[in-house]
């Protein structure tokens, strides 16, 4: 099982059927699409973050089974009754551990005021492929929910990017962002950093493999992790214990409880 998709195109409403694009019909060689909208924003802030923060990855690969194991237990539990469970969910929930554990990974840079602005507060994006494009709303005040309402918030912000009703003050404010490319297959990625932000993780795809669990090799559900952050802001040593801490939740997701 992988984590819940990102929010993707509804089906669209039935419609009498269209001509073919020009090149299907004229056999031409190139289609030009102009670049506008959302995408031609999207391309402008990733350029910028690409070429003003000097971006550093990180990758960790882990043995997620136990975290698996939970969330098929939560489905359960009455208090999350009529809500949806994932691992995308538990996943979030680490990381708003793991930013409370280490709260410089949570900052910005303020160039203007040559000034390194610590937010006390976790306004988590969640990077989603619309058909207006690439977006990333943000969960505001993420640290401060329970499990029940992260899943509420996490299930609402999907419907409503489906439903192309993402409002522009949903997708200011980020402090960190979760992109989810494990549901396409990949194992992971580099992210580019949301602007305005310190840090961003890729979730990759969560497989069966062979794994070294208790002194012999068993099948385990393993994935890789992969946080890119600004060096500005985040050296390797907070890097590094950031990225830890998030997988050693998720291998012993007890700590979900402990530490929460």
């Amino acid at each position: 099982e992988t984590p819940a998709p990102a929010p993707v195109q509804a089906p669209a409403p039935a419609a009498a059927p269209a001509a073919a694009p020009a090149a299907e019909t004229s056999g031409a060689r190139e289609t030009r699409v102009p670049i506008k909208g959302v995408r031609k924003a999207t391309a402008a802030a990733m350029v910028g973050s690409a070429f003003t923060a000097p971006h550093v990855t990180e990758f960790v690969t882990f043995d997620i089974t136990r975290t698996m194991k939970l969330v098929e237990e939560l489905k359960s539990d009455k208090d999350m009754a009529g809500l949806r469970v994932n691992p995308l969910l538990l996943i979030a929930k680490a990381i708003l551990v793991a930013i409370r554990r280490n709260p410089e990974i949570n900052a910005a840079w303020d160039e203007a005021a040559q000034e390194i602005v610590l937010k006390h507060y976790v306004n988590l994006g969640i990077a989603a492929a619309t058909p207006r494009g690439l977006i990333v709303p943000n969960i505001k005040d993420a640290h401060a929910q329970t499990l029940p309402e992260l899943s509420k918030s996490l299930s609402e912000l999907v419907a409503t990017a489906r439903e192309g009703k993402t409002t522009p003050a949903a997708m200011q404010g980020g402090t960190f962002t979760i992109t989810n490319v494990g549901v396409f297959g990949v194992d992971t990625g580099t992210p580019i950093l949301n602007p305005g932000e310190s840090a961003i993780l890729a979730v990759g795809a969560i497989k069966l493999q062979p794994w070294v669990h208790k002194g012999k090799v068993k099948p385990r559900q393993v994935t890789t992790l992969a946080l890119s952050f600004d060096h500005r802001l985040v050296d390797g040593e907070l890097g590094s214990k950031f990225l830890a801490d998030v997988a050693a939740i998720l291998e012993q997701p007890k700590r979900l409880i402990t530490w929460a």
